[in-house]
């Protein structure tokens, strides 16, 4: 009886496996458009936002041989509070450049820029 409950089980482990395959392989997959792929040539710098209070910190580092110029861009929440953007700063290949700017109340949003340096 023990033979026939493993080799039931395991028919149905197989089953079960093949099945899976079979619906997984008949998902079309995504296709991208001719001309819309990533570019050969990677660009852009990672960056990193904090936000602590009124003030928002943005650490952006460049890990590609082509420099990323960023700029910093704040929007205060309050509709009174003066929002900015900063002038682009050069990060170039494997550098790590700080950006900081502040509101005088709370910090709405806050977004990068990023523009290939001439």
């Amino acid at each position: 009886m023990r033979l026939s409950r493993r080799t039931a089980s395991l028919s149905l482990a197989v089953a079960v496996a093949l099945a899976l395959t079979l619906v997984y392989e008949a998902v079309p997959h995504a296709r991208v458009p001719a001309g819309e792929h990533e570019s050969a040539d990677p660009f852009g710098a990672a960056c990193r936002i904090r936000v602590t209070g009124s003030e928002a910190t943005v650490y952006c580092h460049n890990p590609y041989p082509e420099a990323d110029r960023v700029s910093l861009h704040v929007e205060c929440a309050r509709w009174w509070d003066i929002d900015t953007d900063s002038s682009p700063v050069e990060a170039g290949p494997a550098q790590t450049v700080r950006l900081t700017g502040r509101c005088w109340k709370e910090v709405g949003d806050v977004w990068i820029s990023h523009r290939r340096a001439s």
